[in-house]
């Protein structure tokens, strides 16, 4: 049997998210074919957790554990961190210089997409349209009233590194404006300032099983918040529809885009692309390379509509690093 390291937790505002991620993953794995282990990692402390209460640190210079007088190394591992070091793959470089496979997307994917500045301007180069943003680093001077006149109000001010909505601010007014961009900054050095797309929220997941991709069905978000925030993501503040009740062409268009954009970036796993579709345009918002997989989110939501049960999903992403 196979030993999987389940990594969660990690340095951000979704360590605790990231925590109940690995456990529905820890406890829904064909546990027949891999021996699943819980490993949390918060800075320099990674520890397995076994029954909820006992550790064991892990050999960093190695990726083992020792257990009873017994080593245990891993042959894979399950990506379950949202947010740094396990998103934006940090994490995924040590990994690969150890020569051990995992079930996310690679480096420089990860990166990319988890910096939604350099995402923006990825996607831009085939076309694909983004909401209207300017950009600035810690320090860089913000001509607030040029910004205002060019995007108006209500506008979204965001750290350009961050999952979860962690740092983000739907800003209505100029009093508001300054406190949003300082939230931001505590985030991350780069912010993100942008429009505010009038349209409906949908998400799309996808999977590899094998050489073959599935598409899932799309979800609609509609949240009981201002906007998608952490608390309507994570406190039931919002319906999640699967599937969503769209026009045909809707539905293909952004079928197509995400495939296309999966194998066009080399995703691996399963991952989310979020859309904004407004009446006349289709605007994509961001790629989760590790979207939430607890029982009650989007993709797993979208998973069991699509005919497979967590545990098949879980199963299958492993399955694939063996094949």
């Amino acid at each position: 049997m196979k030993n999987i390291a389940i990594v969660c937790g990690g340095n951000s505002g979704e360590f605790e998210i990231s925590i109940a991620s690995g456990k529905v993953v820890a406890k829904n794995l064909d546990q027949s074919k891999y021996h699943p282990y819980l490993i949390e990692i918060r800075g320099k402390k990674w520890n397995c957790i076994l029954d909820d209460e006992t550790k064991y640190p892990v050999d960093k210079t190695d990726f083992s554990l020792s257990i009873d007088g017994k080593k245990i190394v891993f042959d894979a591992v399950f990506n379950a961190i949202h947010g740094t070091p396990g998103e934006d793959g940090k994490l995924l470089g040590y990994f690969d210089m150890l020569e051990i496979p995992y079930t996310s997307c690679g480096v420089d994917v990860s990166a990319l997409s988890f910096n939604k500045y350099l995402f923006n301007h990825f996607v831009h180069d085939f076309g694909i349209k983004t909401a209207k943003a300017y950009s600035f680093l810690k320090g860089e001077t913000i001509n607030k009233k040029e910004i205002v006149s060019e995007l108006g109000f209500p506008m979204f001010i965001k750290p350009s590194c961050s999952g979860s909505s962690v740092g983000v601010a739907k800003v209505k007014t100029e009093a508001e404006f300054d406190v949003a961009v300082e939230k931001a900054f505590d985030v991350d050095n780069r912010i993100l300032i942008e429009e505010t797309l009038s349209g409906r929220e949908l998400c799309c997941g996808l999977v590899k099983r094998g050489k073959e991709l599935l598409v899932f069905p799309l979800t609609e978000i509609i949240s009981a918040n201002e906007f998608f925030d952490y608390e309507a993501k994570y406190s039931g503040k919002s319906q999640e529809i699967t599937p969503a009740d769209v026009p045909e062409k809707i539905s293909i268009d952004i079928k197509a885009l995400s495939s296309f954009l999966y194998r066009k970036m080399d995703c691996k796993g399963f991952v989310r692309f979020d859309y904004i579709a407004t009446e006349t345009d289709l605007y994509i918002l961001e790629l989760n390379t590790i979207p939430g997989i607890t029982q009650n989110s989007i993709l797993p939501q979208q998973a069991r509509v699509f005919g497979l049960t967590i545990k098949e999903l879980f199963t299958m992403v492993v399955d694939n690093l063996f094949v």
